[in-house]
């Protein structure tokens, strides 16, 4: 996530299992599995304890669908949050709106929400995730803004599925998110059982052009490794205000005025969640 806590790390985890099974998968090895592997049951607090080590500002639930760990994630956020940390997971979001209050509740703010596809997809391929109503998503989505939380959408354009659903995608994110929610439009690569080509790169700066157009105000354009592509603009004046590289933050030109960031230039609130973190080195540590 660009607007959520910037240049900060987490430790990262995850279980196994999804409540989809997507066939161009990445973490197909955790998330397609039927059963847990036999292993180490590692306890909320030394999870905890790992973020503390490694010198985290948060933890974030990933890889796999988080929610499958439903309860663990509400006993982790207790302890993570008498701890100062925050808590951030990336899912699907097609679940329950109880679910979501409980997890908003209990100091889950973060959401990278990936948003799979359309009708048109699903009318295109039916075997493709048969039966998921894709506005469970977005409704699930404004149900963590409304709870107070911070969302981004993610939208990995699978060529031969939800290319086709760029127009739903974008009607639906303004109608139910409104234009300050974030959307990275993603590059897909080939991956477990689907074997299309890469997303072209034209087609992500068409949709992204198309979503800029229609008034989202933060899009960004994902997997790709072009730092132009996801640089942060005032969308009032155009003012480069944050650059990345990697899953870093190379420049940071926001004025912070009573916990809001603006830009230096017209004043435009950009909508932040979070301390903005110096700079620091990426860190991967694997605690066993």
């Amino acid at each position: 996530m660009f607007h959520y806590w910037p240049n900060s790390t987490s430790l990262t985890f995850s279980g196994w299992g999804c409540n989809f099974l997507c066939p161009w998968c990445q973490n197909y090895l955790l998330s397609w599995v039927r059963v847990c592997v036999d292993g180490p049951v590692v306890p909320p607090e030394r999870l905890v304890e790992w973020a503390r080590r490694a010198g985290d500002e948060g933890l974030c639930a990933s890889f796999n669908e988080p929610v499958t760990l439903f309860d663990y994630l509400l006993d982790l956020a207790e302890v993570a949050r008498r701890e100062g940390f925050y808590l951030s997971l990336v899912t699907n979001a097609y679940f329950t709106t109880r679910a979501v209050d409980a997890l908003v509740g209990a100091g889950w703010d973060g959401w990278s929400v990936d948003i799979k596809g359309c009708p048109e997809a699903s009318r295109r391929r039916r075997d493709v995730l048969p039966g998921v109503d894709h506005e469970v998503v977005f409704r699930n989505a404004r149900r963590v803004l409304d709870n107070g939380g911070h969302v981004e959408m993610i939208y990995l354009v699978v060529p031969g599925y939800n290319d086709v659903c760029a127009e739903w995608i974008i009607e639906r994110h303004l109608d139910y998110l409104g234009p300050d929610v974030p959307l990275h439009v993603n590059r897909y690569y080939p991956a477990f059982r689907w074997g299309e080509p890469p997303t072209p790169v034209e087609t992500l700066l068409r949709i992204a052009e198309k979503a800029r157009r229609a008034g989202i105000k933060y899009v960004y354009v994902g997997n790709v490794h072009d730092p132009e592509l996801e640089a942060t603009r005032c969308p009032r004046c155009g003012k480069v205000l944050v650059v990345r590289e990697g899953y870093r933050v190379t420049h940071w030109g926001l004025v912070e005025e009573g916990g809001r960031y603006r830009c230096p230039r017209c004043g435009e609130i950009i909508p932040i969640r979070g301390k903005y973190v110096g700079p620091k080195p990426t860190r991967y540590i694997t605690f066993i």
